[in-house]
């Protein structure tokens, strides 16, 4: 399987050049797991995924994008609230099969106003994890990723703990965790940890930022930064 890194950047004002683009991740360039640029529709996925309805991982739900006729691929969400044509949404653990290719929704805590999936992609043997945003997992879910040849995830904040909030009425927590509470959460499950998705604090002085990132890892466990355009195989 064959991973290409689209964008690198959270919903953030600074960039750099080898991370200026939104989230998006290609698999094999048929299978995209979200859309924050518009031009990464020109790849011409066979199907998209995305993992929640915020404009850095689905450009188009702000409103000042549209989806055009021509954007014939069909994309998966957890919902659909503007109910546009070509979207359909999934259900958790409700498989979805594209040539060779078996995705499954897995239901990440994130946001209060968005409903938020990770998803566990199969090819054959090989199998990873995208996770978009993530506050927590329940273990619940957890325990459905089994062994992953790689996990792709969000680096926001470096800090652990990350910036994390709880709503007064329900006691729910959301935001993003810390990068290290995601090396911890991830680690069981696989040997090879890619971040993404990097907040302001990366920005600031990205080389830094990358070796702080893999320092996290060690001689079993693999942790690296990802750029814009970076392409792995597994």
């Amino acid at each position: 399987m064959k991973i290409k890194v689209l964008g690198t950047r959270a919903h953030i004002k600074l960039q750099h050049t080898l991370h200026s683009k939104h989230t998006g991740i290609l698999c094999d360039h048929k299978i995209m797991l979200d859309l924050g640029e518009k031009e990464f529709l020109s790849e011409n996925p066979k199907a998209i995924f995305i993992t929640h309805l915020h404009p850095d991982h689905a450009f188009f739900i702000n409103g000042e994008e549209k989806l055009k006729p021509e954007n014939a691929c069909l994309i998966y969400t957890p919902q659909n609230p503007g109910k546009l044509k070509n979207l359909k949404v999934i259900k958790t653990n409700k498989a979805v099969y594209v040539d060779d290719y078996k995705i499954i929704p897995i239901p990440v805590i994130h946001s209060l106003k968005v409903k938020s999936f990770g998803y566990i992609i199969e090819k054959k043997s090989k199998r990873i994890f995208f996770s978009g945003d993530v506050a927590g997992i329940e273990d619940k879910y957890m325990d459905q990723l089994g062994k992953l040849d790689m996990v792709i995830t969000e680096g926001s904040f470096l800090r652990k703990g990350g910036m994390l909030r709880k709503d007064k009425d329900t006691g729910q927590i959301f935001g993003h965790t810390g990068i290290p509470d995601l090396v911890k959460m991830f680690t069981p499950f696989t040997n090879h940890i890619v971040i993404i998705h990097f907040g302001s604090w990366f920005m600031k002085d990205v080389e830094k930022g990358k070796e702080k990132i893999k320092r996290l890892g060690n001689k079993n466990l693999k942790i690296e930064a990802a750029c814009d355009g970076q392409e792995f195989e597994i």
